[in-house]
């Protein structure tokens, strides 16, 4: 018999939808049906069909190339028509009767229920790397959440009229119980995770089991996962073994604590010693720079005695060597009184005279420092000292000079030089006035009147 008959067999015209309220996958049977049969899958041309919002209808057709489906997604409440089932267009591709039934299996996909499945995995040991003869019982429990997005994938991925909610739930906590397992049995290796602490690292466990678990279901099942809690990690603190590595491991932990001890003092007693040497080292180089400091000090003030000591000593060498010079022998033959050589001597004395009092005068410039300068003024340092008596002058808070009294005259003429301008020289005990000074005062009465300014044009001048 063909797929439409003018006979009147099939199922009656029915309003096909799901009436569950919990459920993942449901096939739907006409009303009196109770196995999947070919009367079962008739279904008449015309009947209604019901998709509630977060559905999906699945018309599975079994044709001798394949399997072809139709997907009706909700809401949705029409009767069935070419207009929205092209599948049984292209599949029949010939006119019939509406009262003409067609073969197909119908299932309704449940795309808004989110399915929990609570998981418990029973005690299994975990080994703390560091001493692998001591295994601690661990178990661990929590519960899931998916719900099927792709169901194309999903359908694909399953056979529907095979499909049992319950055994499927088994094959997904068996899966999760194998992830989690394994996820916590190597925590301790993988991630760090103490075997005695891993109660406390709870949602560290959390973090690792997820996306391993997530990916898995993607893979093997096609289903969403939309939340993984574990709840509890309960460790087996009865036994022996739990014991003895707790034991361990506080032995272990004092001796590092002492250990962190001896090597905290030891860096302690390291760092007072290396700041000892440091301050040490800085004072040593402190006194030196101090003392060098001061040798250079005296050597300065003593610098014109030493000069005049040197200079002395020569001057004594050569007045010895003049007294002899009046005995010199001229030829005569005779040792007498020599007057070319006693000529030559008072010379000679002369410039040895002249020489002795410039040194006085440079000895006594170099021991005597100029004063501070007058107030809100900074003179820069003193200045070299001269063979004879000469002015220094402070002009615009900078010391110039020495100048000799003919160049200061010539500067009172030019205005350069002012009564008020403040002037010192050696032997002075501080900053004064030029013109208060006796010996400056004079060279401004002979300083010649500024000039007086030009006569003013006359009237009517060009």
């Amino acid at each position: 018999m063909g797929l439409f008959s003018n006979k009147a067999e099939g199922g009656a015209m029915d309003v096909i939808r799901c009436d569950q309220t919990d459920y993942l996958v449901w096939k739907w049977r006409p009303s009196g049906s109770a196995n999947s049969t070919t009367k079962e899958n008739a279904i008449r041309w015309g009947s209604s069909l019901r998709v509630k919002d977060g559905e999906v209808a699945v018309f599975v057709y079994q044709q001798a190339d394949g399997q072809h489906q139709d997907f009706i997604e909700g809401p949705f409440d029409e009767t069935i028509k070419t207009a929205n089932f092209p599948v049984i267009s292209s599949i029949l591709g010939l006119p019939y009767a509406g009262q003409s039934p067609f073969q197909a299996e119908v299932y309704f996909i449940n795309l808004a229920g989110n399915i929990k499945i609570p998981f418990g995995v029973p005690y299994f040991d975990v080994f703390d790397p560091r001493f692998l003869d001591f295994p601690v019982k661990v178990a661990v429990r929590g519960s899931l959440i998916f719900n099927i997005t792709d169901y194309r994938a999903f359908i694909k991925q399953h056979r529907l009229i095979d499909f049992d909610l319950e055994r499927f739930r088994l094959l997904v906590r068996d899966a999760l119980i194998k992830n989690v397992k394994g996820i916590v049995s190597n925590a301790p290796s993988d991630h760090g995770i103490p075997v005695l602490q891993i109660e406390r690292k709870l949602l560290d466990v959390n973090d690792l089991v997820r996306p391993r678990v997530a990916q898995a279901f993607a893979e093997d099942f096609r289903v969403n996962m939309l939340r993984l809690d574990v709840d509890t990690i309960e460790v087996d603190k009865t036994t022996e073994e739990y014991a003895q590595l707790r034991s361990v491991t506080a032995d272990l932990e004092i001796a590092m604590r002492q250990k962190q001890n001896e090597v905290g003092m030891r860096n302690i007693d390291m760092t007072q010693l290396i700041n000892a040497e440091n301050m040490s080292e800085s004072l040593r180089i402190q006194r030196e720079e101090s003392q060098r400091f001061q040798r250079l000090q005296t050597e300065t003030q003593h610098l014109a005695a030493h000069q005049l000591d040197q200079q002395t000593s020569v001057l004594r060498d050569a007045a010895s060597n003049l007294g002899q010079m009046t005995a010199m022998d001229l030829g005569t033959g005779g040792g007498g009184f020599n007057p070319v050589g006693m000529m030559t001597g008072l010379a000679v004395g002369g410039v040895m005279g002249g020489q002795m009092a410039n040194m006085m005068n440079v000895a006594g410039s170099n021991i005597a420092q100029p004063p501070m300068s007058p107030p809100m003024m900074s003179p820069p340092p003193p200045p070299p000292p001269l063979l004879q008596a000469q002015y220094n002058l402070n002009i615009n808070g900078q010391t110039v000079g020495p100048f000799p009294l003919p160049q200061l005259q010539d500067m009172a003429r030019t205005g350069q030089l002012l009564p008020t301008t403040y002037a010192w020289k050696p032997g002075m005990s501080g900053w004064e006035a030029a013109g208060s000074i006796a010996e400056l005062a004079p060279i401004f009465s002979l300083a010649p009147p500024p000039p007086p300014p030009p006569p003013p044009p006359m009237p009517g001048a060009a």
